[in-house]
């Protein structure tokens, strides 16, 4: 046609580059993270072009119950008496956030400096929810702390020697599952380093139930190359429910031989040792779930 300027039309993505952007395309991924957390985890999934599979092994969340048991200690006569609240959880910052709900700040504008930790990405949780701004008015007085390790003993170990200060500690309260060591080796080590810490059950964690495993071994799944725990009380819940349907871990294996076992990080890795659970994969980096996210990207990218 007369007049007509040609346009080059941009070459469609190669298979190459579009694999570097979803390096799990086509991959079906399980994991077992409690709801509160699933919908973060499946999103991180779906970036990398997995098909997501949740299957919760456990429930973690906070109740009226305690919450009753943390209010006690955030009035102004009680947690003046602290020097710092040890957070090793996304799920303890948010108790503590909702039972200070319409609460003046409990620390005075004066006095010494109140220390607040939290693990790696969970700190972003203390801004989304002003946790810090409910606590004092005087920022200054608070200092923020974030372990360069982000696990519970990483957080021992930021924090330094305790002089016999006090330590509010927001923790779960386990219910229907043993409870894994990694809270009472924290507070033990709180107090090897001179802290004297304070054991407030702030959420529950809790065992979704005998049916908790019936997915992913009566189910319709029939592909699945990953799957994927992110605390020991999720690998013991899944090891549980298999065990109330007469089954066990070696059922899974001998379904799904080449399926990849990951965890998020190695104290999970260790506790899935303690269940049986062999581990394939460990992410080196957890402070958030990108680790586990790219050591899984590395296992299972299908070839370029």
């Amino acid at each position: 046609m007369l007049g007509a300027t040609a346009i080059a039309l941009p070459a469609p993505p190669s298979y190459a580059s579009a694999t570097a952007k979803k390096p799990l395309s086509g991959r079906r991924v399980a994991f077992t993270t409690p709801p509160s957390y699933g919908a973060r985890f499946a999103h991180l999934l779906h970036l990398r072009g997995a098909s997501p599979i949740p299957l919760p092994t456990v429930a973690v969340d906070y109740s009226l119950q305690t919450l009753a048991a943390v209010r006690p200690f955030l009035h102004r006569e009680v947690l003046e008496h602290f020097s710092a609240i040890l957070f090793t959880s996304r799920t303890g910052v948010s108790a503590v956030a909702l039972a200070l709900a319409d609460s003046p700040p409990p620390l005075s504008e004066s006095g010494d400096c109140f220390v607040v930790a939290a693990l790696g990405r969970d700190a972003e949780t203390l801004n989304e929810l002003h946790l810090l701004q409910k606590l004092c008015h005087k920022r200054d007085r608070i200092q923020l702390l974030v372990p360069k390790i982000a696990s519970p003993m990483g957080l021992v170990e930021a924090l330094g020697e305790g002089f016999g200060r006090r330590a509010l500690c927001p923790v779960p309260t386990v219910i229907g599952l043993e409870e894994p060591p990694v809270v009472p080796e924290f507070l033990r080590g709180l107090e090897v380093s001179g802290w004297v810490p304070t054991r407030v059950p702030a959420y529950e964690t809790r065992w979704a139930g005998p049916r908790s495993a019936e997915e992913l071994v009566k189910g319709k799944i029939e592909v699945l190359d990953a799957i994927v725990f992110t605390s020991t009380a999720e690998v013991e819940g899944l090891v549980k429910g298999l065990e109330t349907m007469g089954l066990s871990w070696r059922t899974v294996r001998e379904k799904w031989p080449e399926m990849v076992v990951a965890a998020h990080g190695p104290v999970t890795a260790k506790g899935a040792e303690r269940f049986g659970v062999a581990i394939d994969l460990v992410s080196s980096k957890f402070s958030s779930f990108e680790g586990v996210m790219d050591v899984l990207a590395q296992r299972l990218a299908l070839p370029q």
